[in-house]
């Protein structure tokens, strides 16, 4: 066989089938005399906590069952159970009904109505409300398509008058016990494990090389710099010179996509200053004009932050499409960072004075000769000193201190503000992120999510490095190190 394709499928094919016959074979000798041992602990458990939530919520509020509006001949009210108790009970996967004294059914829950029938649903809510003993088990065929359903019902003492049982069910086709699985995979592994590898490494030996070289070259290419490059032609193998002849195309698409956006971007950002500037000149001389009422005055006041804010997004915009096209260098000079640190400190001393927050600066004593950009700097600490502002409550306490190590100048800005979750701590640096709790531009912590994504390109542009630690309503750091 000529193509990879079919190699690879012939040879693969002989050692899947082993492997899952073995595999099959195994799992179901093992799982099939204990199918019902794994569902009834865990519909137990969920019928037990449905019952807890329902009595707990009856002991607080008195209640659990409303009467809601009907369609019904006479318009009797229907009895159920109270919203506010149901969204506590959405998130449950498995089947569930809640049954008043007469078997009527007061909640069901979203799998549940997937049953073939509303007899069925009566059926469930019956074996329910007629339930003697505290559990009781069974099997009740659903209809299709859900069928044969392993379910445990339950009575309820302390849920008030209108409530009478539970019924929870599951599917009976148990899901697999993590410890037999194991069992099943220490029993037919290590047959497999040596067949496998033995057929894997006669067949992909000479064929996975050629797929090394495409990987390692698109591995290469890791944004929107390295888009020139292209992936070395093959022609030995059929599906391996399409895939690379492909790649390449993509390539090329991509490379001229992204010049495309680079350049609207750079364009639309610096046709849009002057524009914005007309706007604001024109807005604050009319909040100066005396015949100007308050309303009009609030009104400009409000177009005049939003021009501010749009001035803010198209520097930001204009300086990072700038970044992507090379076209944003240093002006590299040698000076003292304290001076730097200093101006930052009367900075954030102002803006926290304003927010009700305790800053505190600290540098070394003797000078820190660094040869930087003065301007990017400043504008890397203030924007980290504006979002520890912003992000940390009244009262709270932001930190700048300056050490100098063996190679390098480390800058570190703290706050004991709402912190980052730790999920959130790899796209902080990302270009128009902003957490969940500060998407609103404009609510108490506005902003344009590209602070951040310009202090990584200002550290890295000088040599340096930036990184984050946080805990949620523990804090934020962030850690600058500048090479000497």
């Amino acid at each position: 066989m000529r193509t990879l394709r079919g190699r690879l499928v012939f040879g693969y094919g002989i050692a899947l089938a082993a492997t899952i016959f073995t595999f099959a074979s195994a799992v179901y000798i093992i799982q099939r005399p204990t199918q019902y041992a794994q569902i009834d602990p865990r519909i137990e458990t969920e019928a037990d906590m449905i019952a807890d939530i329902v009595s707990e919520a009856y002991q607080r509020v008195g209640f659990v069952v409303v009467d809601a509006s009907t369609t019904l001949p006479l318009g009797e009210p229907r009895p159920q159970l109270d919203e506010r108790v149901a969204a506590l009970l959405e998130s449950l996967s498995d089947f569930v009904v809640i049954v008043g004294p007469q078997a009527n059914i007061l909640y069901t829950s979203d799998p549940t109505r997937q049953v073939a029938s509303f007899t069925q649903l009566e059926r469930m809510a019956a074996l329910a409300g007629t339930a003697e003993d505290r559990l009781q088990y069974g099997v009740v065929d659903a209809g299709p398509p859900i069928g044969d359903l392993r379910y445990v019902v339950r009575t309820i003492e302390n849920a008030g008058p209108r409530v009478a049982g539970i019924f929870a069910g599951a599917h009976a086709v148990s899901t697999l016990e993590p410890q037999r699985l194991l069992i099943g995979l220490l029993v037919s592994g290590p047959i497999v494990l040596v067949a496998s590898l033995l057929m894997g490494y006669a067949i992909a030996g000479r064929n996975i090389k050629p797929v090394d070289s495409i990987i390692d070259e698109i591995e290469a290419i890791t944004d929107g710099r390295s888009l020139h490059r292209r992936v070395v032609q093959i022609t030995h193998t059929a599906e391996l010179a399409r895939l690379s002849t492909t790649l390449n195309e993509m390539l090329v698409r991509l490379e001229k996509n992204f010049l495309s956006l680079r350049r609207f971007t750079a364009d639309a950002s610096h046709e849009l200053k002057t524009p914005l500037t007309v706007l604001r000149a024109g807005v604050e001389r009319a909040i100066t004009h005396p015949s100007a009422t308050p309303e009009v005055m609030e009104s400009l006041e409000e177009t005049l932050i939003e021009i501010n804010r749009m001035t803010e997004v198209v520097e930001s915009l204009l300086t990072l499409a700038r970044v992507d096209e090379g076209r944003a260098p240093l002006h590299l000079e040698e000076l003292d960072l304290r001076e730097v640190l200093s101006e930052m400190a009367e900075t954030a001393n102002i803006l926290g004075e304003d927010a009700g927050v305790d800053i505190e600066v600290t540098t070394p004593d003797s000078p820190v000769y660094l040869s930087v950009d003065r301007g990017r700097v400043r504008q890397l600490l203030m924007n980290l000193l504006t979002n520890a502002i912003k992000y940390t409550n009244t009262g709270g306490l932001v930190t700048m201190v300056c050490e100098m190590k063996e190679d390098a100048v480390v800058i570190e800005v703290s706050d004991t503000g709402i912190g980052i979750a730790v999920a959130d701590l790899p796209y902080v640096f990302d270009r128009f992120w902003r957490a969940d709790a500060a998407r609103s531009r404009t609510g108490r912590r506005p902003g344009t999510g590209l602070g951040l994504a310009i202090c990584k390109w200002i550290a890295e542009a000088h040599g340096g490095t930036i990184e984050v630690k946080s805990k949620r309503n523990k804090g934020t750091s962030f850690t600058v190190s500048l090479p000497k």
